[in-house]
């Protein structure tokens, strides 16, 4: 039987983008009519090699200020709503590849623990789409938005700080990772979230809450 470490060598030999731990259970074709609305975009008018791509969830879908908050940057949005990292992985090729981006943003990771994982399993899983990313644009950038607090999932919280410890220490390991703090910009004095930073779902933020995610990340974009 071939090692697992064979068969990866194969599949990258064919520019095949496989997770490193693939889940055969998780439910990609979920995404597929969201991630077929992306390619029309691009059939449309395809972004220039090079920009800055954001993907991931909620947070990035809904961030539809994102060309006007970066006057100038050459940005594209790919985040789909739910999604967890793993996806973004899986659909690399047609969400990530196509731009050859210079950057990329991801925020993604709460769902994941939403869903039952454990802060390593997600951290696992940010490995592997950075391992992904690199097998084909080893001078990308890859920024990770630290995950913070929301009101409706505070349960998590802690899950979620792990997380993001785990991610932070890693990024530490390479010149072309880089976290972004975001957890401490939500917070009030006793450390919960303020509630005004969020849509009534007390989950997604709203304008309040974005102004301050573009401020925390314009750095990094310019």
């Amino acid at each position: 039987m071939k090692s697992r470490f064979s068969l990866l060598a194969l599949a990258l030999a064919f520019a095949v983008t496989l997770p490193l731990h693939a889940e055969p259970n998780h439910n990609y074709a979920v995404w597929e009519k969201e991630i077929a609305a992306f390619e029309k975009q691009d059939q449309a008018h395809m972004p220039a090699p090079g920009g800055i791509l954001f993907a991931g969830s909620s947070t990035i879908r809904l961030w539809t200020t994102l060309a006007q908050d970066y006057p100038g940057a050459p940005v594209i949005n790919r985040g789909f709503g739910g999604s967890q990292i793993i996806d973004s992985t899986h659909f690399a090729d047609r969400i990530i590849f196509p731009y050859a981006p210079r950057k990329i943003f991801l925020r993604a990771g709460g769902n994941d623990l939403w869903a039952g994982k454990s802060p390593e399993e997600v951290f696992g899983d940010f490995k592997d789409f950075v391992a992904t990313v690199h097998a084909k644009l080893p001078q990308t950038e890859i920024y990770f938005i630290g995950w913070n607090a929301t009101p409706s999932r505070w349960a998590q919280v802690d899950k979620e700080r792990q997380m993001n410890h785990l991610v932070e220490e890693y990024c530490k390991t390479s010149p072309r990772l880089h976290y972004i703090e975001a957890s401490d910009m939500v917070l009030e004095a006793d450390g919960k979230p303020r509630p005004e930073l969020f849509r009534k779902d007390q989950l997604h933020f709203n304008a309040a809450g974005y102004k301050l995610l573009v401020e925390r990340v314009r750095p990094y974009v310019n």
